[in-house]
Order: structure tokens, then sequence, then C-alpha cells
């Protein structure tokens, strides 16, 4: 029997899509993994990675893949970079992306053009790259993000509010965080719950003349966030920007109603099992909640994501590009 075919698998950070990614490829590869959080990795290591492997795949074009990739095509090796967010993103508003400009917008399009196929999780992320990194969106594949069944039990639904996310400066506008707690003060009646690791002192700015019914928890483990998955009537992402929206397709499993802004890809992954606001102020955050609740629970979103976003749906499309270049 011949030995499976030695895979590289790069990433800069983990979370459950990424890991979602990795065990899939290890059902076909034997994987070697390198985790590189920061600009500066160990060189040698990964120049030994990429002499050991047969095929380079990767997530997002930054620092960590710029030398996999580029030795990957010195090589003429295999590889297939997966993008879309912050690396091609160019959102001046509220300075996100890499692609406003300077030495980070150059590394990453000298790396998506180093990758011999390029994966996206979006239709919208594909049209965005060809605006934003002079990419055409015929060398761009869109799989979408597959998600596994992990809901809890169904549970009585209840007046929660929920949102997910790093709790950062960034955010706060990227992921309509300063909206959520605005609406809350125009629903008393309803209780607002932000979910997410706290970066930086965005979240105390939030709790500054916050109402009470406004909860930031801080990180919760899997289990906990699950649990409020379950209890919550609806999820909102009033976004700016959003390459996908994870998340949201999560709530939606749990049968959370999901109110959504029109950025990105949003309205891609919502379809028509939910809310989608005409505005991004306040008031409409307030006005798609309300709509939300008399909708609760929300089975047609569930089967929205059991049906679109699959794990097995992830899995086929990630291997037949793979086939492509083996």
């Amino acid at each position: 029997m011949h030995d499976r075919p030695r895979l590289l698998f790069v990433k800069s950070r983990r979370a459950s899509f990424i890991e979602l990614d990795q065990r899939l490829l290890g059902e076909r590869y034997t994987l070697e993994v390198i985790h590189q959080p920061g600009r500066v990795g160990d060189p040698l290591k990964l120049i030994r990675a990429v002499l050991g492997a047969d095929v380079i795949v990767g997530w997002w074009a930054s620092w960590h893949t710029f030398l996999p990739f580029t030795l990957a095509w010195l090589l003429r090796k295999p590889s297939l970079l997966i993008v879309g967010g912050f690396d091609t993103a160019a959102e001046p508003e509220f300075g996100y992306g890499f692609q406003l400009g300077g030495l980070r917008k150059h590394l990453s399009r000298f790396t998506m053009r180093r990758a011999r196929i390029l994966m996206t999780n979006s239709e919208y992320s594909r049209g965005e790259i060809e605006r934003n990194c002079a990419i055409p969106a015929s060398r761009v594949s869109v799989v979408h993000h597959g998600l596994p069944d992990d809901a809890p039990p169904p549970a009585a639904k209840r007046p929660l509010a929920l949102s997910a996310g790093i709790v950062d400066h960034t955010n706060l506008e990227r992921k309509g965080m300063r909206l959520f707690a605005q609406a809350a003060a125009l629903m008393p009646e309803v209780q607002f719950t932000l979910v997410g690791r706290l970066a930086d002192d965005a979240a105390e700015q939030l709790r500054v003349g916050a109402p009470p019914n406004l909860r930031i928890t801080g990180w919760l483990e899997d289990h906990e966030l699950q649990e409020l998955y379950a209890s919550a009537a609806v999820y909102v992402q009033a976004s700016r920007h959003e390459g996908f929206g994870v998340a949201v397709a999560e709530a939606m499993l749990a049968r959370c109603v999901p109110v959504v802004s029109t950025a990105g890809a949003l309205p891609e992954v919502v379809g028509e099992t939910g809310v989608i606001l005409p505005e991004l102020s306040p008031q409409a955050v307030a006005e798609g909640v309300r709509a939300a609740l008399a909708l609760a629970p929300a089975q047609a979103a569930r089967e929205r994501v059991l049906t679109q976003f699959s794990v097995e749906r992830r899995r086929e499309g990630l291997f037949a590009l793979l086939d492509r270049l083996t």
C-alpha cells in the first residue's frame, strides 16, 4: 500500500472553521501543521516542511503564508490558499483590511498570486477579491463553510437577543457591537447579551451608560455558548463587513432567528430565513429584533444551514479542488 500524500497545513490562529478543515484534510493526507500566530515564525522549519510536502494548504494570505507559498511556487509544488476576510477587505471607515495599502497589501497580493488555486468561503468574497485585489473572479473557487450539527436539543426560547465576536475597537463598528448595545437601550423588555473575548477596553466603552438589560459576558466555553444559542430567540449581526458569518450560521443551527445587515455575505448566509436590516441604526436593529421575536423559533434557518452549509458539502468542495491540483 502506498503511503498517503503529505500535506503541509499552515494557519495563523485557531478557530472552529480552521480546525474543521484540518480534520477533513487529515482524512486523506498525512498532515504536518504549522501554527504561526505572529509575523515571525521559524523559517528553517517552514522550508523543511515545504520540501517534505506533496501539497501545501494555508488559511489567509498573510505573513504566515508568504514564505511557504512562495517556496511552493518556486518548487512548482501544488498549493491551495483559502482567503477572504481581513486579507481581502478594504474598509477605510473603520480601518479594516489588508487591501487598504502599505506592505500588507503587497504581501497578501503577492501570496495570493503564488497559489495554484485560490478558494474562498462566499460569493461575496469572490467579488471582493476581484474588486480589491485585482485577481479575476474566474481564478477563485467558492466553497462555503461547513458547520457540524453541534446544536443542543431544542429548548424553550426566551426574549434574548444574542451577538458574538471578539470585543475590540474594530469590531465595535465592523460587527455592529456598538449598534447592538444602543439597540438594547430601546428595548428594556428584552435581554441583550454580547459574548466574546475582551481584547482591549472596547467593552468598557460599551458599559459606560449601558442599560441594565445589556450583558457582556467575555469569553465563554463552547458548551456555555451552545446553551445561550439554545435559549436565545434572536441572533444579531449588524456588521459593516462580513466574509461569511460563521457565528450567524451556528446560531441558525440552534433555531435562532438571524437579524443581519446587508453587508458582505450575510444575506447569502441567511437567505429568506431571517430579518435583513434596511439600514444600520439603533432603531433599525431594535425593530429587527422585534420582528424576529415574532418569528422564533427558526426551524427554517436551521434547515438552511443543514442543507447549504453542511460539513459534507465542505468536504466535497475542498477535496474536488485538491483533486484538480494532484
